[in-house]
């Protein structure tokens, strides 16, 4: 399928804006430039939007919780922004959590964790997994029923789920419902048939990639570590079900599809789908963006019926 029209309006107008290429800057200037991209969108209300500071290994991080109307305890949604572990926060994707706790009826738990390359591998993933127990640890007072406890992010954010979940299975660690993949970052691997040809041009590209990499890892035998890379993971059986978003014209797109594969064949119940004719990037897009808004709305369908009790 050709790119969407849409899409394509949406690289003119970045292109048009003069945006360089992550991997000619700093990642202060790298932060400068997302923050200067960012557009005020008209954001549903939600019954209570709170931030709190937890307590992790490096000190103390943000975490925003999204309370909607719900009546006993709610289902709980641990997020993890994406940004290739060095942009990104909590506003990045405010959005979608919004739409999320509305539509499923669930207490979303949006992390803001460390980033690199101030903190590397694996401090932005120990936040994560920090966040995701002290999420069952408090549940009672956050309302959510810790029986039902997802977790899911995007790009570099789905790295990071995906690693948590590995955690949470060989840690016995929080027993999972399910886990959200968008468009997930699973192996430090520039090779791909998708990277071939969507490498360049687009919103996220191969030169982008390999930067991100780069501030993430402190070394480059640390990309074979499964925690950084997923897809490396020996035996994936026992790990949560999976939803897994993939992008058409995304250099991500065979790995984040080869992951969900690997899931699959280790028995593992999977959804894999891809949105063709769009780009990386476009799940957090829904104002400008069709195509977003739809996935924003399977995701939140993947996670009711992970949530849905088990009938016999």
């Amino acid at each position: 399928m050709a790119l969407h029209p849409q899409a394509q309006a949406l690289l003119d107008m970045m292109a048009e804006a003069g945006l360089r290429e992550f991997a000619e800057l700093t990642p202060e200037e790298a932060r400068a430039q997302m923050a200067a991209m960012a557009q005020e969108v008209e954001k549903p209300p939600v019954k209570e939007v709170s931030d709190r500071h937890i307590s992790g290994q490096g000190g103390e991080f943000l975490v925003r919780i999204y309370t909607p109307e719900a009546t006993g305890p709610a289902p709980g949604f641990v997020y993890y922004h994406g940004g290739g572990w060095v942009l990104g926060d909590v506003e990045y994707s405010d959005l979608a959590c919004r739409i999320v706790a509305n539509d499923v009826g669930c207490v979303v738990v949006s992390v803001d964790y460390r980033l690199a390359p101030e903190h590397k591998f694996p401090a932005p993933l120990n936040d994560c997994y920090t966040a995701l127990e002290w999420v069952v640890a408090n549940a009672k007072e956050l309302g959510i029923d810790p029986s039902r406890i997802a977790i899911g992010g995007d790009s570099a954010g789905g790295n990071l789920a995906a690693a948590v979940a590995i955690r949470a299975r060989d840690e016995n660690g929080p027993k999972l419902a399910h886990q959200l993949l968008i468009y997930p970052v699973t192996d430090h691997n520039f090779e791909t048939a998708s990277y071939s040809a969507n490498g360049e041009g687009l919103l996220l590209t191969r030169d982008a990639m390999r930067w991100f990499w780069g501030h993430y890892l402190t070394s480059e035998s640390e990309g074979k570590n499964p925690l950084a890379s997923p897809l490396q993971v020996p035996n994936a059986a026992g790990l949560a079900p999976a939803t897994v978003i993939t992008a058409e014209y995304d250099p991500l797109r065979d790995e984040g599809e080869a992951y969900g594969r690997k899931l699959q064949e280790a028995g593992v119940p999977v959804t894999l789908r891809r949105w063709d004719g769009q780009i990386h990037g476009f799940f957090h897009m829904s104002a400008a963006l069709d195509d977003g808004r739809d996935a924003v709305n399977f995701a939140a369908e993947q996670l009711k019926q992970a949530f849905a009790p088990v009938t016999a």
